[in-house]
């Protein structure tokens, strides 16, 4: 196949370069209109149960993470002037074009009692900004003897107060929302600036946003750094200007095909999607590598360029297919996780490697063709001193130190062992953002001030209409909240029991002693200044409960726990939960965003399990056309599988978890590190039949010969990876540290552990199977009549010496 596929490329060069050229055209134009994902990742398939129920809670009652917090702590905020401007702040606020609502201590409800109509109306305690500072007493007065607010809009004890924004849902996913919370900020740092107050911001719509932001900024850091550290690095090993242009061309058509992909599936930039154009950058350069390096040895070994030229694709043709088609396997097996973005981010990788591949294989040799041949010079890092002192020290520990190679593997493995012990599975809502981040830091505030923003729900379906309005219902509802109000991860409940306690406050002239359920006696009266639901008028109790009064939420806001919290929560609340509702009379189901991580957390750990297991038989597949070995394959993955117990075991030494950001890290790694075994096993069995079988000589040939391009690959593999160590997100430097040594190990492990395997096990392993491939990597009888070739005639009698 390989020699056909050499004909039609040298021959069809400027064909080739034209339809590509009209291919990047088109993807460029459809990379334009690549957008930022602003959804919350959906972690769970859509028949998942919990999602169901989570889908079926925001159907009644609403997004549960629209709201976007703002917190400032300062004592002065009741002076007359500060306070004045706080009200015209939340003012401006509410009329922007995509905010539904505003609640601050400048724009608080709360209950009136009209006895003209015999019906309570809901009204800003503020109505207009105080004109002296003893009405701003006044109404602050008024402010504090609401309890429903206390803990929730403010902290008496703490001297802070929150501003509650709630979004439109247009707003909530779409990109517009960037420039309404820019708005929104300038406005409010404005405040903060002239009275010197330090501003914090929360809540999921702003955290999402700044996440989007950073992974936007990130993809284009990453993209240029990934070429800076290419490029220095490929100079540094080959010395040539050429080395450096021919890959950066390559990669750089691949990113835009890449965007162009993601476009054309209707994919968004994701914290994970946001990382493959990088990511093609780095494996580019490394077939660049092994292709250049082939194309200079055997330009060295005879002096003819076009013979050259054939030989690199004949020769690891194969083979450089089988590592990006184990590269793209590693990340393939992510589509089996059922998580939207995982899906999404293991398509649109596995794909691009492949055309990364096409792309190479295509373009390397032709735009070769057109350059002169290699001088000395530029093929001098082939006698490269140093890396063949190298070489000769690991030959020298192959034959001579076999003992010392497997004692030392034995002992690192055993230490393996018992660093995995040491895993914890765990993962927090708002985990990537570095602690020293400021998203981070006013994160930390919000949990001081109210013990967190983030959305925890609880939906209580009575089973009956008007179940909810029962007095027994809401003494049930008012004891659970007393046990929710025990837990310190909790901020304060609220629910239709707070506006029902408002209610009997209101119904007492707002006597706050009164604020407590009413009583039999009392219900009737209250219930009956309760006005009647109104299409398009507010009501307070309308984000509460639904139309038939069937159903009803306490929603409370919780810190940024773990996993294993939430899930501990969970079950101490379940059976406290059905002593109170009696679960064949009420359906009481934990929800909201916080549940929906949780539950999300297990599913992807499980199927990135799964995955990792998955992409191990899948690679052995792929290595079996190969080798038709099954002894050869154990042994070709026994050195990139040592790696990943290493690097787990780190995890567990250092204290990193296993989590969705950090569980993907092995699939990929392993999908990457098993290219060395293959281009090494592939030259030995062709030394093999160059040597009459000769193992031994076999063996050391294979690591000269491939050594040099093992070496310079990891290496710039090593870097790249490594470069993501920059990045703002946790778990991104997590994948840029951990597969950086997982690939470093695995060098290491290729380069002593593997020919030490060989040739312990010689007889073993080196059968007839292992002589007949299925997939031939090429046939040394066979090269291209050169005659036949339309090359540049002048070109093919070229010596090395010039």
């Amino acid at each position: 196949m390989w020699k056909y596929l050499v004909r039609f490329i040298l021959r069809k060069r400027l064909g080739i370069i034209i339809v590509v050229a009209a291919i990047t055209i088109f993807m460029a134009y459809k990379a334009k209109d690549v957008k930022l994902s602003y959804h919350i990742t959906q972690m769970l398939p859509k028949s998942d149960s919990t999602w169901i129920k989570y889908q079926q809670f925001k159907n009644k009652f609403g997004e549960d993470g629209s709201v976007f917090f703002i917190g400032i702590q300062d004592k002065k905020i009741y002076q007359l002037n500060e306070f004045n401007d706080w009200y015209d702040l939340t003012n401006k606020i509410k009329k922007l074009d995509g905010i539904q609502e505003v609640v601050s201590i400048a724009k608080a409800y709360h209950i009136i009692k009209n006895e003209t109509i015999k019906k309570f109306d809901l009204k800003s305690v503020i109505q207009q900004k105080p004109r002296s500072q003893e009405e701003l007493d006044s109404l602050k007065k008024i402010i504090f003897s609401l309890p429903i607010y206390n803990g929730i809009l403010f902290n008496k004890e703490k001297n802070s107060t929150l501003m509650a924004i709630t979004l439109n849902k247009n707003k909530l996913n779409d990109k517009s929302r960037i420039t309404l919370l820019k708005n929104i900020e300038d406005k409010v740092n404005k405040f903060g600036k002239k009275y010197n107050i330090k501003i914090h911001y929360s809540g999921l719509p702003y955290i999402r946003t700044v996440i989007s932001n950073k992974v936007k900024n990130e993809l284009v850091f990453f993209v240029l750094l990934a070429i800076i550290v290419s490029s220095i690095v490929l100079f540094i090993f080959f010395r040539s200007f050429e080395s450096v242009l021919l890959p950066i061309i390559i990669v750089t058509l691949s990113v835009i095909w890449a965007l162009g992909t993601l476009v054309l599936f209707d994919y968004k930039i994701t914290i994970l999607t946001g990382i493959i154009p990088p990511l093609l950058i780095i494996i580019g350069v490394e077939n660049f590598i092994f292709l250049q390096n082939k194309y200079h040895q055997e330009y060295k070994a005879h002096g003819n360029k076009v013979k050259a030229l054939s030989r690199i694709i004949q020769r690891i043709g194969n083979a450089i297919f089988l590592t990006n088609l184990t590269t793209a396997a590693g990340f393939a097996t992510f589509i089996i996780t059922g998580n939207k973005a995982l899906v999404e981010f293991g398509i649109t990788a596995s794909i691009n490697i492949m055309i990364m591949f096409a792309l190479s294989m295509l373009l390397i040799p032709i735009l070769f063709s057109y350059l002169k041949p290699p001088k000395r010079k530029q093929i001098k890092y082939l006698d490269n001193k140093t890396t063949a002192k190298i070489i000769d020290k690991i030959e020298f520990a192959v034959l001579n130190r076999r003992k010392i190679i497997y004692i030392v593997v034995i002992s690192l493995a055993v230490l393996g062992v018992f660093g995995i012990t040491k895993l914890k599975t765990t993962g927090r809502m708002i985990e990537d953002i570095s602690s020293k981040n400021k998203l981070y830091t006013d994160l930390v505030f919000f949990q001081k001030q109210v013990n967190g923003v983030l959305p925890f729900e609880i939906s209580i379906d009575t089973k009956k209409n008007k179940g909810v309005l029962q007095l027994s219902t809401l003494r049930k509802i008012n004891k659970l909240q007393k046990i929710l109000e025990t837990y310190p991860e909790f901020s304060k409940p609220l629910s239709i029991v707070e506006y029902a306690k408002s209610a009997k406050q209101a119904f007492y002239n707002g006597d706050e002693s009164m604020y407590s359920l009413p009583n039999n006696q009392e219900k009737n009266f209250i219930l009956s200044y309760i006005p009647k639901f109104k299409k398009n008028k507010k009501n307070i109790l309308r984000p509460f409960i639904d139309t038939n009064f069937r159903t009803t939420r306490i929603s409370v806001q919780m810190a940024n726990i773990g996993t294993k919290d939430i899930q501990r929560i969970k079950d101490e609340l379940r059976p406290k939960i059905d002593s109170i509702f009696n679960p064949s009379k009420y359906d009481v189901t934990m929800t909201g965003t916080s549940v929906v991580f949780l539950k999300g957390t297990a599913y992807m750990v499980k199927n990135l399990f799964q995955s990792l297991l998955l992409a191990i038989l899948v690679i052995s597949i792929l290595m079996a056309l190969l080798f038709t070995s099954f002894k050869m394959i154990i042994i070709s993955l026994i050195p990139n599988i040592f790696p990943q117990l290493l690097t787990a075991a780190l995890m567990g030494y250092i204290g990193i978890s296993i989590k969705p950001s950090t569980i993907l890290i092995f699939s990929v790694a392993l999908g990457i590190s098993v290219d060395n075994a293959i281009h090494y096993l592939s030259r030995y069995r062709i030394e093999l039949k160059y040597s009459n079988w000769n193992i031994k000589q076999s063996v050391i040939l294979s690591l000269r010969k491939t050594g040099f391009s093992m070496m310079y690959s990891s290496i710039v593999l090593f870097f790249g990876f490594a470069m993501f160590m920059l990045s703002s997100f946790e778990g991104t430097r997590a994948m840029g540290f951990l597969i950086s040594f997982t690939l470093l190990t695995a060098l290491i492990s290729n380069l002593f552990l593997l020919p030490s395997l060989l040739l312990s096990l010689d007889k073993i392993i080196t059968t007839k199977a292992f002589k007949e491939p299925l997939l031939e990597i090429f046939d040394e009888e066979e090269d291209i009549e050169l005659e036949k070739l339309e090359i540049e005639k002048n070109e093919n009698n070229n010596d090395i010496d010039k």
